[in-house]
């Protein structure tokens, strides 16, 4: 897998490839659906299969605001990985990228430095200063420039369209069954694990602390989790707040993971944690006495589930 940081890295040796453009925000099953279809048609063109993103997302741009998101470049390459993307670009979404016009974005970014033979995107699929570029005009294009291009259904399910929208909308109440049906997988999020204040040892309960690089994280409360070790086939049972920590600072976001009967090193180590089920919301408590006690409470919880499903 390589990965493209800036149309400024495009180099020759890039250019001939199938591509597809969008956000693929957690990499659900619908993105799953046209992934699948472009490394189909990369085995035909025998060319690589390149999926184009950006970063900020258009709408976190032209909003100026920060959106929860499902998944992380670093997870989006895994995933794109094992489904057989060899190649990503990620294209700065900043005041000079949004200024190209619709003719520039396809002559001499897709055409010109990419060399597509084959173009796989939504029917709706808008581009180019102001989003005056539609699928006709890209039609249009296509023709002149001679390479294929495709558009894909959209994906539904339960009679519902497969979206991160939906799916945010569903971590957001806490129902990360639902959520994780969506994605084709458990929803998880990833990092390092990291130094914090150790309060959490002062009452018994130490945790794992997985610094959120986004401030908005796509699930509150605390959560029965499974923390699974990147660098060896190990996986743990715990319990997880994610959330501001209200009675601690309240200042900044961050992943804490308690595990069950667990003496390992994980500092500095690259982990999954994977949500299974929302025990409550996060809450401020007026002692850590109280909130001692409370945790007391949600690990019992977590092993009970634990002991009912087989997992000691």
């Amino acid at each position: 897998m390589e990965i493209i940081r800036g149309l400024h890295n495009i180099r020759a040796r890039h250019k001939g490839c199938v591509a597809t453009i969008g956000n693929f925000d957690g990499v659900h099953k619908g993105h799953q659906a046209i992934l699948s279809r472009l490394c189909q048609k990369a085995q035909v063109y025998h060319l690589p299969a390149l999926v184009i993103c950006f970063d900020p997302q258009p709408q976190e741009f032209f909003s100026g605001q920060s959106f929860a998101r499902l998944s992380r470049l670093r997870d989006k390459a895994e995933i794109f990985r094992a489904l057989g993307v060899q190649r990503i670009l990620v294209i700065y979404f900043n005041q000079a990228f949004a200024a190209i016009s619709a003719n520039d974005f396809v002559d001499q970014i897709l055409v010109q430095q990419l060399g597509i033979r084959y173009l796989l995107v939504g029917d709706d699929f808008r581009y180019g200063k102001g989003r005056a570029g539609n699928y006709r005009q890209l039609a249009e294009k296509a023709t002149y420039h001679h390479f294929e291009l495709d558009s894909i259904d959209t994906i539904s399910e339960d009679n519902q369209r497969i979206s991160s929208s939906r799916i945010r909308q569903l971590l957001e109440t806490g129902d990360v069954t639902a959520a994780s049906r969506l994605l084709g997988r458990p929803y998880y999020i990833s990092g390092h694990v990291q130094h914090g204040a150790k309060k959490g040892r002062t009452i018994g309960f130490p945790t794992a602390n997985i610094p959120l690089h986004r401030n908005t994280p796509a699930v509150r409360g605390v959560y029965i989790v499974q923390l699974w070790k990147k660098d060896k086939d190990q996986v743990y049972n715990g319990v997880a707040n994610i959330g501001f920590r209200p009675t601690v600072d309240g200042t900044r976001a961050l992943l804490e993971v308690h595990l069950f009967d667990f003496q390992d090193n994980l500092y500095g180590q690259l982990v999954h944690v994977h949500f299974i089920r929302r025990i409550r919301a996060e809450k401020k408590f007026d002692s850590f006495e109280l909130l001692r006690r409370q945790i007391e409470q949600d690990v019992t919880l977590a092993k009970q589930y634990f002991q009912e499903q087989g997992h000691t």
